[in-house]
């Protein structure tokens, strides 16, 4: 802060969207420290935690804690963030279950060079270092349908019939994508002040996917940049019946937000879901997308669950915990490894050096 309470200029703002993050939340922090030719802004956004995700957060001196007071979602939160995020040149959006390698958002950072570039995205990886498959292709019908009836096989499959990048050589080098997981991405000022607030509509899943598209018709690139690397505890990790559901739902609104074709989108959504109705979850979200009538109560449902965390028995957080972040901290697959990530207060203390209020 200058001396008149105003927020000086910092290279990037960095927004974390936490809720029940307490084992994470250091070990991101601290991972920052290695980019230490960038001057930081970080900003924790807590959706209601019943850990002590915000005590953690508040051990870092230089880092800006906002308690939203209510589950907002995943693109609330980053709304949030974004009224505190104060003058910048890159906006950092961050899951608070990953680490990011050394100069990963120095290496981002550069991507935005060129004014073209909106959205920077990293490789990402599980914490043993296999490469996660997180650059997407625009949704369609045909993608959708593939998807379902092929799942992860046939990996070198048409682009036309999968929607999720498999191939291990789409990884290697630096290039435009259609938009990536949103467990990490670094946003020009420019393509910022341009698209505007994240739709929170989404609440959570597919919000990443609106958000570059929205970009790329404003005429920004998302680009990949393998030079930048973050290993992310959730990578692999499973989801609650709920979140399935709300996910299944997502991609049905995305098209109806877009004016597509709604009516064969849920058609494929539904297939997606009865191919793999074995499962408990997917059986309740076959039904979910089946009853439009469930969808705002199921979005409800979500918000007043979590928003009574702190009010919750132990057992019952443990069923909610992590699930209001893009990839939460008890993670969308399964985590590769359980390791508390906290890191020691003498690498705390290397963040605080970097980072400027």
């Amino acid at each position: 802060m200058t001396e008149s309470g105003e927020q000086h200029h910092v290279d990037c703002a960095v927004i974390v969207v936490t809720y029940n993050s307490a084992r994470y939340i250091d070990g991101l922090l601290t991972s920052l420290a290695a980019d230490a030719d960038l001057i930081l802004r970080v900003i924790v956004v807590d959706n209601g935690s019943a850990d002590d995700t915000v005590e953690r957060a508040r051990d870092h001196p230089d880092v800006i804690c906002v308690e939203t007071g209510a589950n907002l979602g995943y693109a609330g939160g980053i709304n949030v963030g974004r009224r505190h995020a104060g003058p910048c040149g890159a906006l950092a959006v961050l899951n608070p279950d990953l680490v990011l390698e050394p100069g990963a958002l120095r290496e981002m950072y550069g991507a935005l060079d060129d004014p073209a570039v909106g959205l920077a995205v990293p490789m990402l990886l599980d914490f043993p270092g296999h490469l996660y498959p997180s650059l997407r292709r625009n949704p369609t019908l045909t993608r959708t349908i593939g998807d379902a009836l092929f799942g992860q096989h046939f990996k070198r499959r048409p682009v036309i019939l999968s929607e999720i990048v498999r191939d291990v050589r789409e990884y290697h080098d630096r290039h435009p994508v259609d938009w990536a997981a949103g467990a990490a991405m670094l946003i020009s000022a420019a393509c910022d002040r341009v698209v505007g607030a994240w739709d929170e509509r989404f609440f959570l899943y597919s919000e990443e996917l609106d958000y570059a598209t929205r970009a790329r018709a404003a005429g920004f690139r998302v680009e990949y940049v393998p030079q930048a690397r973050a290993r992310h505890r959730g990578a692999g990790s499973g989801q609650s019946h709920a979140l399935i559901a709300l996910k299944a739902i997502n991609r049905i609104r995305y098209f109806e937000k877009y004016g597509k074709a709604t009516s064969a989108m849920r058609a494929a959504v539904l297939l997606h879901e009865l191919l793999r109705s074995a499962s408990a979850s997917h059986r309740g979200a076959l039904l979910a997308v089946s009853r439009p009538s469930t969808w705002e109560p199921l979005i409800s449902g979500l918000k007043a669950g979590d928003a009574s965390g702190r009010r919750r028995s132990r057992r019952g957080r443990r069923r909610y915990a992590g699930t209001l972040v893009a990839i939460p901290a008890s993670g969308r697959r399964k985590p590769e490894g359980n390791a508390d990530s906290g890191g020691n207060r003498e690498e705390d203390r290397s963040v605080h050096r970097r980072t400027r209020a």
